[in-house]
């Protein structure tokens, strides 16, 4: 019988006693030594993966939101379209993984739902800043996190930063040279659909060569929705398929929650607009 394959033949490093290997550079120790069941439930452990992953997508969506808000400030469209593009990717990630928690029954949850407390993904704060970001502001939503200061202190910055549409509208009121009015840019509440806005808008889809840039920059916040308004759904789905009409582990109304976020526009001018042209 011939001898297996040695990558060392070939040039392959085979020792890292003195050299970064692939888990020093990931910290895999302390990210795979995380996962801490509270239950002796075998599906515990889905569950916790499948929210741990969630929240390391959203990191990286918050990191590519704030360099795409900062590139659009500057008038950097290419790199803006870039990354806008890559978080609707990440939502579509996102939304496969419902996929593999929805293989979990109703039964299997309830051997450890228990365990959960109060917990519970309505209290993630990346999510809300993702939200923040995107421009659907509540600052009521802001005492769920006020028992960890630095937190509370991270979502009060963002109230006090432009949205990212926000960004975009500065660039569309600038490039057609139109002003929008101050309730436009309210800071701690949800964005409200505007008549002049969607009129900009709408100006820009009717000549899109003439301002292709804000056309592309239009398409891509609304693909980014899309793949949002679907994570939004399966979420739904993937509840109620579990839970019921249960209420959440963190005292929401559970899946009547969810569906009235099913109707969050966020950025209401770019849909409407659709039926005027």
């Amino acid at each position: 019988m011939s001898a297996g394959y040695d990558p060392s033949g070939e040039g392959a490093r085979m020792s890292f006693k003195e050299d970064m290997s692939y888990i020093d550079y990931l910290s895999l120790d302390p990210i795979l030594g995380s996962q801490k069941r509270l239950s002796d439930a075998h599906d515990e452990m889905l569950f916790i993966i499948q929210h741990q992953t969630s929240e390391l997508w959203m990191r990286l969506a918050l990191y590519e939101l704030a360099a795409a808000r900062e590139n659009l400030a500057a008038g950097r469209f290419a790199p803006t379209f870039k990354m806008l593009t890559r978080v609707a990717r990440i939502w579509e990630q996102l939304n496969s993984a419902w996929d593999v928690l929805r293989t979990m029954t109703p039964s299997e949850y309830t051997a450890f739902r228990d365990q959960l407390g109060a917990s519970s993904g309505f209290q993630s704060h990346q999510y809300r800043l993702i939200e923040f970001i995107l421009g659907n502001r509540n600052r009521a939503m802001m005492k769920v996190h006020e028992h960890r200061p630095e937190l509370h202190a991270m979502l009060e910055q963002e109230l006090r930063t432009k949205s990212l549409y926000h960004v975009a509208l500065d660039k569309l009121a600038e490039g057609l040279g139109v002003e929008f009015s101050a309730e436009v840019y309210r800071m701690d509440q949800p964005h409200a659909a505007d008549e002049a806005v969607m009129n900009a808008w709408a100006e820009v889809y009717r000549d899109p060569q003439t301002h292709w840039s804000l056309y592309e920059l239009a398409e891509k916040l609304v693909d980014l929705e899309d793949y949002f308004r679907r994570w939004r759904f399966n979420h739904v789905t993937t509840v109620e398929r579990i839970i019921g009409f249960k209420r959440g582990t963190g005292g929401t109304s559970g899946v009547m929650y969810l569906r009235r976020m099913l109707e969050v526009e966020l950025f209401p001018e770019l849909w409407k607009l659709r039926g005027e042209l």
